[in-house]
């Protein structure tokens, strides 16, 4: 499953980087479907980093890699 969410990830990043920020995969739990990411640079600190998460991030991650349950912001 980490490579399916690194590949999603590496589909998202440039629209990040695009801002000024970037995504960091801290990890993925397989036996409950989570996955903790670390929102950096200018995105780390952004007040709509929790919409960019929810509806961006979760939102890709969940199309692409269906044994994904939840995203962690760490």
């Amino acid at each position: 499953m980490r490579d399916k969410v690194e590949a999603a990830l590496n589909e998202i990043r440039p629209a990040l980087q695009a801002d000024g920020g970037d995504i960091e995969l801290v990890d993925v739990n397989d036996k409950e479907g989570s996955v903790s990411v670390r929102l950096t640079g200018a995105c780390g600190t952004c007040p709509l980093a929790t919409m960019t998460l929810r509806f961006g991030v979760e939102k890709v991650l969940r199309e692409q890699v269906p044994e994904v349950k939840e995203v962690i912001a760490v």
